[in-house]
């Protein structure tokens, strides 16, 4: 679950409408009839969601660094859109909060193996799952490989920018960032990423 303060707030309205959807006329009566009905929508929007982007958030999510957690960062960013339909600012605003709450969550999972491998001694680090590997090419794992050595934003940046085909407004409300440090972010991690590989070749 996405804790305090990692939920990102652009997507969503500034007072919370209660059963009230993204879609509903605010003179719409709350009857059985008409909460069945935005619940339906509701449910039938999600699995229109899940069903053009689950693939691509998996592979985001596997490339910003959850590896062999990818499946379980989108799916719980799944469910934090389901929590917080009835707070979105509208229909469109869905997909932009899904990537901001993977992007967090995925910065939250890193975080926290972080703490963990300073307190337990550990082997060495697994290059990824079999899902993950799947999800990408051959010619790009050492870009991946590259990536994973960059600092998280940086990371992030590049991830969103390159593989997601996001624009930097995007990019923006995703990281939770200045248009202004994304492009600071894109701009170091290609410098960086370039360094990399030239070390590798």
């Amino acid at each position: 679950m996405v804790a305090g303060g990692t939920a990102p707030a652009a997507a969503l309205t500034e007072q919370v409408p209660g059963p009230v959807g993204p879609t509903q006329p605010a003179d719409e009566p709350d009857t059985v009839a008409a909460l069945a009905a935005r619940d339906r929508e509701r449910e039938d929007a999600l699995a229109e969601l899940f069903h053009t982007h689950h693939v691509g958030l998996v592979r985001l999510a596997s490339l910003l660094g959850a590896e062999a957690d990818a499946e379980d960062v989108v799916a719980e960013g799944f469910y934090e859109l389901h929590r917080r339909w009835g707070r979105l600012r509208s229909r469109d605003a869905a997909l932009p909060y899904l990537r901001a709450v993977i992007v967090n969550l995925v910065r939250m999972r890193t975080r926290h193996l972080m703490v963990t491998r300073r307190h337990v001694e550990v082997g060495p680090l697994d290059v990824g799952s079999a899902e993950s590997e799947v999800l990408v090419k051959d010619d790009q794992r050492a870009v991946v490989r590259a990536l994973a050595k960059l600092p998280d934003r940086q990371r992030e940046a590049l991830v969103l920018r390159y593989w997601g085909n996001l624009r930097e407004a995007e990019i923006a409300e995703a990281m939770g960032i200045s248009t202004g440090a994304v492009k600071s972010h894109v701009s170091r991690g290609m410098a960086s990423l370039t360094k990399e590989l030239g070390a590798d070749t």
